[in-house]
């Protein structure tokens, strides 16, 4: 049998005796050093003509394996908005 006086929903507070920093507290350091914005603009338009790079290879090779020139601006296409996503959606850069 259960405890009337305790909601098996609610219950009582887990939190209660936990051992460790408070909730947003990312300890001595910060997470990581602030950037300049020039430094994140250079180092994102250096990513971007990374993806512009893969992109250009891949169409490179498989235009030399004598795919049909639909599917490489399919595939160049697809890795390059999937990359750009990825880099456009990183908080490191």
């Amino acid at each position: 049998m259960s405890d009337p006086q305790i909601d098996p929903v609610d219950g009582p507070d887990q939190r209660i005796g936990q051992v460790g920093a408070p909730p947003g507290d990312s300890g001595f350091l910060p997470a990581s050093p602030p950037r300049a914005s020039i430094e994140s603009a250079v180092v994102r338009l250096v990513a971007t003509a990374g993806v512009v790079g893969i992109g250009t290879a891949l169409g490179a090779i498989l235009s030399s394996s004598g795919v049909a020139g639909w599917i490489i601006g399919l595939a160049v296409s697809v890795v390059s908005v999937v990359l750009a996503a990825l880099l456009w959606r990183s908080r490191r850069l």
